[in-house]
């Protein structure tokens, strides 16, 4: 498939563009749309979940946090978590509507109160007419919880929906 900028085919998301060098250079091109990560991410770190877990006794939280369908402030809260977390904790972006975050070290209380404290800066640097509000579950990994599944991670995160 040839790129619009030459002749020469692309096989990449990269577009190669000719300068006035008369070479090619390569700029990254970002999908439009791409509000969701890959699927391995998660499974990566459920296993890293699981492994600070079993290996080395280190508890964690795994949260889900899911938003009404729409929700035009979620994407922007989860891009502020992302800058915000600490290097050992972990963001996945299932959906344009919802999220998984790990965090690292600490118990559920402790969680609460990291993403209470995170929610106060988003609100702080950006102020909007109401406090955003989205739905949030979390699932604490204790040291002796074996190996998890990211199927069982899921159906305690993000419960099924009750359609009447």
């Amino acid at each position: 498939m040839a790129c619009r900028a030459c002749v020469r085919p692309c096989g990449s998301l990269q577009i190669r563009v000719i300068g006035d060098d008369k070479l090619g250079v390569m700029v990254e091109s970002t999908m439009a749309g791409q509000d969701n990560d890959d699927p391995r991410k998660l499974s990566a770190m459920i296993t890293r979940v699981s492994d600070l877990a079993v290996a080395h006794s280190v508890a964690s939280v795994v949260v889900g946090l899911a938003a009404e369908e729409g929700d035009l402030v979620f994407p922007e809260y989860v891009g502020f978590l992302q800058s915000a977390l600490r290097v050992e904790d972990g963001i996945f972006r299932m959906t344009r509507e919802r999220a998984v975050l790990h965090l690292a070290d600490v118990d559920a209380a402790r969680a609460t109160d990291v993403l209470e404290r995170l929610t106060s800066e988003f609100c702080e640097e950006f102020p909007a007419q109401q406090r955003p509000s989205f739905q949030l579950r979390m699932f604490e990994v204790k040291p002796a919880a074996g190996r998890l599944r990211v199927r069982d991670v899921l159906t305690e995160i993000f419960p099924p929906r009750v359609l009447h």
